[in-house]
């Protein structure tokens, strides 16, 4: 699953448009809302599902990160309901690599350890932490 997921990433990542000067990263082609979200994607599945953390167990995650709205994001849904309301949205806009998390687990005992999880990655740290 690890290696589909990070396939997926590449390839959704592939497919982003070389159009908009204004909104990418010298040399990269991609916006810095597309890479830092690349990042912490990578590291959220990693963290958080490929490791079978419990406390995701209840979570799946929905990758968005092909939006052509400019805005890369993914999503936490119940794992028996993919198709409900998100229950947590993770995203970036623009030529901005500052990472925006909110939604109703940010209101759960979980949403410090999000918060600071999020920011960590976004930074380029890449480690998993702590639990919740």
């Amino acid at each position: 699953m690890t290696a589909t997921f990070l396939c997926g990433v590449a390839l959704l990542s592939a497919c982003q448009s070389n159009n908009r000067q204004s909104e990418t990263s010298a040399g990269s082609g991609k916006s810095a809302a597309l890479q830092s979200m690349e990042r912490v994607a990578i590291a959220a599945h990693r963290c958080w599902f490929a490791s079978q953390d419990p406390a995701f167990r209840p979570y799946r995650m929905a990758n968005e990160l092909n939006s052509f709205t400019g805005r890369p994001r993914f999503l936490l849904v119940p794992a028996k309901d993919f198709e409900a309301r998100p229950l947590l949205v993770v995203q970036a806009e623009g030529n901005s690599s500052a990472v925006e998390v909110f939604g109703p687990l940010m209101n759960e005992a979980i949403g410090r350890r999000i918060s600071s999880d999020v920011a960590r990655w976004a930074s380029g740290n890449n480690s998993c932490g702590g639990a919740a």
